[in-house]
């Protein structure tokens, strides 16, 4: 009688832990296709787009600093709002707001090299509703011209440049 109680309370251990193993890997795997966890915070200061508010690029066509009091942590960053409207806003789709390639510089994605960790949030376009930042004004006005080839190389080269990141642990 002993051995069937035993037995089966060790059955029981097992099925809950088979079962929170398995919930633990379907978690991990259940990730929106483009909140990847990427998001450049530059070498210092440890905040998205420098502090720069991301739905200002879309609302107000300029960069705009966010202040932490209108502070919203997303993918393990914090990212700063000019206004607590804005903050909803983002809170409500931050994938229409967020920067493309985790807020790295667009340009170099799209090219060969390795990725700019520094942006200037200054230098900015919106293309097809979408927000990339380069390493200065010139690299924008490239980009933004030569979209039609940049994008999609920027987009084919993404994974991999993605993968390096996260190898280097360049966040």
């Amino acid at each position: 009688m002993v051995n069937k109680v035993s037995d089966r309370k060790y059955a029981d251990r097992l099925h809950h832990v088979t079962g929170a193993a398995f919930l633990a890997v379907a978690l991990a795997c259940a990730v929106p296709a483009r909140a990847d966890g990427t998001v450049n915070t530059g070498y210092f200061g440890g905040v998205a787009i420098d502090g720069y508010d991301p739905v200002a690029y879309f609302l107000d066509n300029r960069a705009v600093k966010g202040s932490e009091k209108y502070s919203y942590d997303w993918l393990g960053a914090p990212w700063y709002f000019a206004s607590d409207e804005h903050r909803e806003l983002f809170k409500n789709n931050p994938l229409k707001y967020a920067p493309q390639y985790g807020g790295y510089c667009a340009a170099e994605v799209a090219g060969s090299g390795s990725v700019t960790v520094n942006i200037d949030p200054e230098a900015f376009a919106i293309i097809d509703g979408k927000l990339y930042l380069t390493y200065d004004k010139v690299d924008t006005q490239d980009f933004a011209a030569h979209s039609s080839e940049a994008v999609p190389k920027a987009e084919a080269n993404w994974p991999k440049k993605q993968a390096e990141l996260a190898k280097n642990d360049f966040r």
